[in-house]
């Protein structure tokens, strides 16, 4: 992003009084060995990994976490007395303070652990269609209309979106009898703000959006779209995936205190919100719904089993408090360690995010240069860096992307190739697949020209020439 980049809209990336400033090249090579997998070499090339935007890579510090833990305190949560069980719910319940101090929650319970982004949404979407059908759990806010969703209203989403932050709600549209509408993508890559006003109306109840679309890159301006649900009482729902590991966030009103990651967030006031700890260098298998806690009060359960209850009768039960009313069955416990010491080592090994949002800015604008500069390849989203984060999704003229990413891992390049669970962007733009490559702060300008080079042998590589004519599919 660019100096002139929406603080509201990227989340807050200016540095807070008293850091260290940006990344140096010489703090992110020192980085670069506290995650061993860097250091591996694909053929003969040494390993240029850009495909963080799938899965980002774990430093040392998340795999002793959990093989501590699991060596030492491994042990079921909240189901027994004994040391282990006591050792292994205050490092989960930990790890759930973290994970909140992390995002700006205003306090432990607004966060639900789940198996990730994807089960995040889900959940949400199964607990409304209960609400929907008559199940309740507490009172409904009467600031927040837009949980209750009759035939007739509206769910609002929009075409950048991840598979994950669609098809739920879509199904949630069919079950409940509502109406589907969606903020379309321009030609440029970016969402259509001026639509926004029209689609969203009385009849709205609910507005869901990606944060930063994992396709183009285009940051969203958040407080544009959490203004227009709360005007007609509709909740926000953002996808966090893309920005948790790349921007301050503070999802709350209020700003974080005391935790240096959240501490440049301007609050972005967001009602829910879903994430994983993969992409945010923590281990697969956990991510978390957050929830305004008074609005996770009056959600009944979307699943139901051991941990979540109060009292079981053959007659009937009632359910604990949330965030323990949504955490059915066996719990993550490694895992959530192991996201708890992912953030730990972001802010106290690397120095926060608005470092790392600094330093990418320079990735960022490498990669958009590397790319202008090669023929026949044409670039999915914006091309200028205001508010658009590391991510490049490339149609190469004549090239399939899977071909395209067989060449560049020849090269020691890896990419992710695809429709990158986005189909609807993908269509709008033109084609059915691209070839991405997403950044993370560790990797370095040397590798981004190292891509640049390698793209602009791809085309040759397959006997072709000049600029792009029809777009590659």
């Amino acid at each position: 992003m660019t100096a002139g980049t929406s603080a509201a809209s990227a989340g807050g990336a200016a540095s807070p009084a008293g850091s260290p400033g940006p990344l140096t090249d010489a703090e992110v090579e020192r980085l670069r060995s506290d995650f061993p997998i860097l250091g591996r070499e694909v053929g003969s090339q040494p390993l240029a990994y850009l495909d963080s935007g799938a899965t980002a890579q774990r430093p040392r510090r998340v795999i002793r976490a959990m093989a501590e833990f699991v060596e030492r305190s491994n042990a079921g949560v909240h189901r027994g007395a004994h040391t282990l069980a006591s050792e292994a719910t205050e490092a989960f319940e930990g790890a759930r303070a973290r994970v909140a101090r992390f995002v700006g929650a205003p306090a432990p319970e607004a966060i639900v652990f789940t198996s990730g982004t994807t089960a995040a949404v889900n959940l949400l979407t199964i607990a409304l269609r209960n609400l929907a059908g008559g199940e309740t759990a507490g009172p409904v806010p009467s600031s927040a209309p837009g949980l209750v969703i009759r035939p007739g209203d509206r769910i609002v989403v929009t075409e950048a979106e991840h598979h994950a932050n669609l098809v739920p709600w879509q199904r949630l549209a069919a079950q409940l009898g509502a109406e589907l509408a969606w903020v379309p993508v321009l030609p440029n890559g970016r969402l259509d703000l001026a639509q926004l006003d029209e689609l969203v109306t009385e009849r709205t109840r609910v507005l869901a959006f990606t944060h930063v679309s994992n396709v183009t890159g285009a940051v969203t301006d958040v407080q544009a779209f959490v203004r227009a649900a709360h005007q007609v009482g509709a909740i926000a729902v953002m996808d966090a995936a893309q920005s948790a590991p790349h921007l301050p966030l503070c999802l709350g009103d209020q700003p974080a205190s005391g935790d240096v990651s959240a501490a440049a967030g301007v609050p972005l006031g967001v009602d829910f919100a879903a994430f994983g700890a993969h992409k945010m260098f923590g281990p697969g298998g956990i991510g978390a719904l957050y929830g305004r806690p008074e609005l996770l009060a009056a959600l009944p359960p979307a699943f139901t089993g051991g941990g979540m209850v109060q009292a079981v009768t053959m007659r009937g039960t009632t359910y604990l408090p949330a965030p323990a009313r949504f955490e059915a069955g066996t719990q993550p416990v490694a895992e959530a360690v192991g996201w708890a010491a992912a953030l730990d080592y972001l802010d106290e090994d690397v120095g926060g995010m608005a470092r790392i949002a600094e330093y990418e800015e320079r990735l960022t604008a490498r990669l958009l240069e590397a790319v202008a500069g090669v023929p026949g390849v044409r670039l999915l989203g914006p091309a200028d860096q205001t508010d658009r984060l590391g991510v490049a999704s490339l149609a190469i003229d004549g090239v399939h992307p899977h071909d395209a990413g067989q060449v560049l891992d020849a090269a020691g390049i890896a990419v992710r190739v695809g429709h990158h669970c986005a189909m609807p962007v993908h269509r709008k733009l033109g084609v059915r697949a691209s070839t991405r490559a997403s950044l993370a702060f560790y990797n370095t300008l040397a590798e981004i020209d190292r891509f640049g080079q390698a793209l602009a042998q791809v085309r040759p590589y397959f006997g072709l020439t000049g600029a792009a004519g029809a777009e590659g599919e």
